[in-house]
């Protein structure tokens, strides 16, 4: 061993400490890539969910990477407190010119820490609205979705956004506390029309379509709520009835999941068209514009009407 020694120290240069530390190093990175293996091997074994394994493996990869720079920083700097100095000397120039970076990093550590949101998570941040598929050290990316609540569907866009904007910029999560979502949709009809009938027909439309949810699940989303201090009597579907200005206004208020906005909606109205059409007492209240044509002939005044006791 010794003579390997001097012979790379002669032939190559490396003194007998860095062979040491570069042996020691390969040995650390060696082990710690078993262990990430290891363990991951046995996560897939035990967790059926995507989602899950995912989130295992990232966080696996997060705790080696910090054992990895700890261990190395200690076999090649001999310990942490012998370069806090020179990292002190370091910080007010570090803090200056990667500042950015800086802010997306304790981004990071905030996203772990408090978890305002999630992988798999819906969220609203500015102007950007997706699925979170990734949170990384600097960035974390969005699966984007259409901007309008009509048109919530992916749009094949991928978004990254820096892990400082959860500082500065207004979240919305979709998830948070509440795993379904309260959707409205508005039906006018005529005045004229029987609308104790429309009622009807809307109500049963927006029961069949709203998610359905059995007794486990209910006491489920109710002590997840709680826990978040949102509060909800019941999950049945509602019809609000208001007189608008066309006519007689309905409000469907109906509980669907995070991805089924637009499908959901899209059947209620097919089924809502087809049975008012079918029904000859409702009618549809829509904007209308009449026009009148001049006949063109000079405007006469009315003859008088004389009455009765009215004496000559």
């Amino acid at each position: 061993m010794l003579k390997i020694q001097r012979w790379v120290e002669h032939n190559l240069g490396f003194s007998t400490t860095m062979q040491e530390n570069l042996i020691s190093s390969v040995v650390v990175l060696a082990c710690l890539w078993g262990i990430s293996r290891f363990l991951l091997r046995i996560v897939f074994k035990w967790q059926p969910d995507s989602r899950k394994l995912y989130q295992w493996k990232k966080s696996t990869n997060y705790v080696i990477t910090g054992l990895g720079i700890i261990l190395l920083t200690n076999i090649w700097f001999g310990g942490i407190f012998s370069i806090a100095t020179y990292l002190g000397l370091l910080s007010v120039g570090l803090v200056v010119a990667l500042r950015e970076p800086i802010l997306n990093m304790f981004g990071w550590i905030y996203l772990l820490w408090k978890r305002p949101f999630r992988i798999g998570d819906r969220i609203k941040i500015s102007d950007h609205t997706g699925d979170v598929i990734d949170i990384t050290l600097f960035q974390f990316t969005l699966n984007e979705l259409g901007t309008g609540v009509d048109s919530e569907q992916p749009t094949g866009h991928v978004v990254h956004i820096p892990n400082s904007h959860v500082f500065t910029r207004t979240q919305v999560n979709y998830n948070y506390g509440f795993p379904f979502l309260w959707h409205e949709l508005q039906v006018h009809v005529t005045l004229e029309s029987n609308w104790r009938k429309a009622k009807e027909i809307l109500t049963a439309i927006g029961q069949k379509h709203a998610e359905q949810l059995n007794e486990d699940t209910k006491r489920m989303v109710l002590r997840e709520s709680q826990e978040h201090l949102i509060f909800y009597k019941d999950f049945n579907t509602k019809v609000y009835t208001k007189v608008a200005e066309r006519g007689v206004q309905f409000t469907v208020r109906y509980l669907c999941a995070l991805t089924r906005r637009r499908e959901s909606e899209n059947l209620i109205w097919e089924d809502t068209l087809t049975q008012f059409l079918a029904a000859p007492d409702i009618k549809f209240a829509y904007p209308t514009t009449r026009f009148y044509q001049d006949s063109g002939e000079p405007y006469q005044e009315p003859p008088a009407i004389q009455l009765p006791n009215e004496s000559k």
